[in-house]
């Protein structure tokens, strides 16, 4: 049976968890593709990763397929995207979805708060 538990887990398998200084230097190059999944109510109140696009978990797939009208272009299936969300959690979830679709290279830097604190670039 499936549990909040064996997904998150399932996903920590698949989708590779980077640390703050990895995220950094990915975001450094300016050719990673950073995606903020929390909700807008959290990003207005915290900010998020500078450049990330603000794409809640609940509406990843449309996002991400380009057969809907609600695709976003950045989304390619070979770029480089990096996931943050509020500890982690949603962030993997989504990468899991992310590589179910096709996508190639999708990593997990974690939770907002460990970016800041590691002195990630915000706005």
């Amino acid at each position: 049976m499936k549990t909040s538990s064996s997904e998150l887990e399932a996903a920590n398998k698949i989708v590779p968890k980077i640390d703050v200084e990895t995220g950094i230097e990915k975001h450094k190059t300016g050719k990673a593709v950073f995606i903020d999944v929390r909700d807008g109510l959290d990003i207005n109140q915290t900010g998020t990763i500078k450049g990330a696009l603000r794409i809640p978990r609940g509406f990843i797939e449309f996002a991400a397929d380009p057969e809907t009208p609600f695709h976003n272009n950045a989304l390619k299936k070979d770029a480089d995207i990096v996931l943050v969300c509020g500890a982690g959690g949603m962030a993997a979830l989504t990468g899991k979805t992310l590589v179910e679709m096709g996508f190639q290279s999708v990593s997990n830097v974690g939770g907002f708060s460990s970016w800041t604190e590691g002195g990630g670039p915000v706005e």
